[in-house]
């Protein structure tokens, strides 16, 4: 597949995370119509607190995870801010540049705050190149 522009600000994310999102509220309340929550008050709020995670796996073997997709002003890569894997990085702010070309693979995990495992995936995109 590939990741052009308009997939990333077009209906693509958006769909993907709407789909993470509705499937986690379906796991949980699997009678719920996500078209009408409001008759589903539990259902409603659980779906109002669903937080969501965006990995960006790259060809090289490096991952990020996403902050924000950026509209920059060039077309040709995807602008970004990510988050650093890092703690200690985390004070300051990284803006990527990323070929869409070396996009191999985005996933999109949705959560509830509570249910959050303790695991997280290893963001490698801070760090020296992952060991072969």
């Amino acid at each position: 597949m590939y990741y052009h522009h308009d997939w990333w600000f077009g209906p693509g994310l958006k769909e993907q995370i709407e789909q993470a999102r509705t499937r986690c509220l379906k796991r949980r309340f699997p009678e719920a119509d996500p078209a009408n929550l409001q008759a589903n008050p539990k259902a409603e709020q659980f779906y109002k607190e669903l937080d969501h995670r965006v990995i960006l796996y790259l060809r090289d073997g490096f991952t990020y995870e996403l902050a924000e997709a950026i509209d920059g002003i060039n077309k040709s890569y995807l602008l970004a801010q990510c988050i650093p894997g890092d703690e200690a990085w985390q004070a300051g702010v990284f803006v990527v540049s990323l070929p869409f070309e070396e996009i191999a693979r985005v996933e999109v995990f949705a959560v509830h705050p509570d249910e959050k495992p303790q695991e997280t995936a290893k963001i490698t995109g801070f760090h020296a190149k992952p060991e072969s």
